[in-house]
């Protein structure tokens, strides 16, 4: 009896070789990177994850090694007896003020801009309001952020009480401005924060 014959297309499909290489092109459109992956290196979620680590190590890193080069010079390494002198001192302007009485204004003419000159006035009167004639008047200004910065001037009398002195301020940006009457043994001081204005762009 006569076997029926197949045809082609199907005696393809069914022949052994045929079956394991339909099977290989199947794995081969499989993605090598998917959600669905259960290898970490071609799941994206892991990837991601991975990527987000290194991208917060690298900026910490950064970091440090930007306030390692840059240091304002902040810390101090005697901060300790430095603090105590100044907690003495402060304990010493106290008694002085309150002994002498004198009551004391420090402003400027005009806002501070960097890179401008701007006058500074010092008023000082005693209680009754009589102005107070000192030896000499020094005004400094203070950049919190930067020591380097820090510079002082000497201040004019004017007027009885009034001394006055014109400055620059190289930065903008937080100044701390101190301003120091010294008569005979007696010295007294204010201070105040400013904010320096950045210079208009032409």
């Amino acid at each position: 009896m006569t076997q029926p014959r197949l045809h082609p297309m199907k005696a393809c499909f069914l022949h052994p070789s045929n079956n394991t290489t339909m099977a290989t092109m199947t794995e081969n459109k499989t993605p090598k990177f998917s959600q669905d992956s259960k290898q970490a290196f071609r799941n994206p979620w892991v990837l991601g994850w991975i990527a987000g680590i290194l991208l917060v190590l690298g900026v910490n890193i950064a970091f440090i090694v930007t306030a390692m080069i840059t240091d304002p010079g902040l810390v101090d390494k005697d901060y300790y007896e430095k603090g105590r002198d100044q907690e003495q001192h402060f304990i010493q302007q106290q008694e002085t003020r309150t002994r002498l009485g004198w009551q004391m204004k420090l402003e400027s003419v005009s806002p501070p801009v960097a890179g401008q000159p701007v006058r500074y006035t010092f008023n000082i009167v005693d209680t009754s309001g009589i102005a107070i004639d000192g030896d000499r008047a020094v005004l400094h200004a203070y950049r919190p952020s930067d020591v380097n910065a820090d510079f002082s001037t000497p201040m004019q009398e004017i007027a009885p009480g009034v001394y006055s002195a014109e400055l620059t301020f190289p930065l903008k940006g937080i100044w701390d401005m101190t301003a120091v009457l010294v008569k005979g043994d007696d010295s007294l001081k204010t201070s105040r924060r400013i904010s320096v204005e950045a210079a208009p762009t032409p």
